[in-house]
Parts: C-alpha cells; structure tokens; sequence
C-alpha cells in the first residue's frame, strides 16, 4: 500500500489559482512557526548572527537555532560547565540570546554566560539604583571585556542580565544561512527573479511545443 499527497485541484480562473497559492504559502509557513515553537519552546526560534563579537565560535551570517534555557540540558554559565567539564560552542557555558538591558524590539545579543552575580557584588562593580540588582555577568568570545564593562554606543553600559531578559540558549548554528534574514530585500529580490527566469523558461517551452505540434499536423 502507497500513500500519495492528495493534488489540490486547479482552477481555470488564473486569480483564483494565485490566491489559492498564497493561502498555501502561507499555511506551510504558519504550520513551520507552530513547530519550531514546539520544539524549541520561545520565540524567536531562529536568529541571525549579526556582528564578530562570537567568532570564531560563531560567525556573522550563522542561523542560530534557540531554545528556552533549560530545555536539552538545562543551563550552565561558564563557571558551572567549566566544573562539569561540558563545552557549548566551543567554550565552556552556554551562549544565550537576550534583550539587553531589558529593551524590547530591539536586535538581541549573543553572548556567553560567564557567571551569576547578587546585587552586592552589582554595586561593587560601580552599578546604581535600579541597574544594582542581580543577574548574569557575559561576554562575546572574541571580546575582551565583558558585557557588563562595556560601553554601547545605543544601550550605554550593559547590566547584569536578569533571567526575564533572556530569550533562550543557543542550541546549534548553520553556516550562511542567516544571510537571508540579515538581507532580506536582496533574498527576496533574487527569488523574485528566479520565479520570473522559471515562467519565462515554462512559457517558451510551451510556445515551442505549441509550435511542434502545429507543424506536425500541417505535414
């Protein structure tokens, strides 16, 4: 006994066919997002590596695949895995995704969790007022300081990173794939035209056929 995809039959309406299309477009792409969530338990489960700052660990371009924290081996900062003798991303610790400084629609960081700080060992650090409060010191792999004795030209100094900020862990990363995302005109522009190329190939092919079959008939 075979299966076989049932086919989603035609109609000679041209329109009806192109709003059929998108309809299933778009629930392939809606049933993907349910799954990934489903595996990966948050949102988003796919990031873009956008600058250096984790090379050569991870690269700009990489699509990361996040996960909630604790799923697959709960979560280590750099101190725990160091004792446990497990590496992630080729160092010791997990690398997470979060909002820096708690700011949201904004593009998260991707840094490694290095330790978990209290709100005393905050304030030695120099942080004050409601930025002394508790949560994980982290650090880019190919940076030389930390996170949180860093200055960014659009967050100011980072704080310590509380444990709602933080989107997910990185579970595992493909190579050039997050060019798309990071370059999404230029990827949809390329399609656009790969679809164009592909009609226009079909359209010859069934004009030559057209062709042969009427010169058939006249011999």
């Amino acid at each position: 006994m075979s299966l076989s995809i049932p086919k989603i039959p035609e109609s000679e309406n041209p329109k009806i066919n192109f709003f059929r299309d998108i309809v299933i477009v778009l629930a392939i792409v809606a049933a993907i997002g349910i799954a990934l969530f489903a595996v990966s338990g948050t949102w988003p489960a796919l990031v873009a590596v956008e600058s250096p700052s984790m090379v050569p660990n991870m690269n700009v371009n990489d699509l990361v695949f996040v996960v909630e924290e604790n799923r697959y081996g709960g979560f280590l900062t750099s101190l725990e895995a160091q004792e446990a003798g497990i590496e992630s991303f080729g160092g010791y610790g997990d690398v997470i995704i979060y909002q820096p400084n708690g700011e949201t629609g904004v593009t998260p960081i991707i840094h490694r969790a290095i330790t978990w700080i209290n709100e005393s060992v905050a304030e030695e650090m120099g942080f004050t007022g409601d930025a002394a409060h508790a949560g994980y010191i982290t650090k880019g792999d190919n940076n030389e300081l930390y996170d949180q004795n860093a200055i960014f030209p659009v967050y100011g100094r980072m704080q310590p990173v509380k444990e709602e900020w933080i989107v997910g862990k990185a579970l595992f990363a493909i190579p050039l794939i997050g060019f798309v995302p990071l370059h999404i005109f230029e990827s949809a522009l390329f399609v656009v035209v790969i679809l164009i190329i592909i009609e226009l190939a079909g359209r010859l092919l069934k004009k030559n056929k057209k062709t042969n079959k009427n010169t058939g008939k006249k011999r």
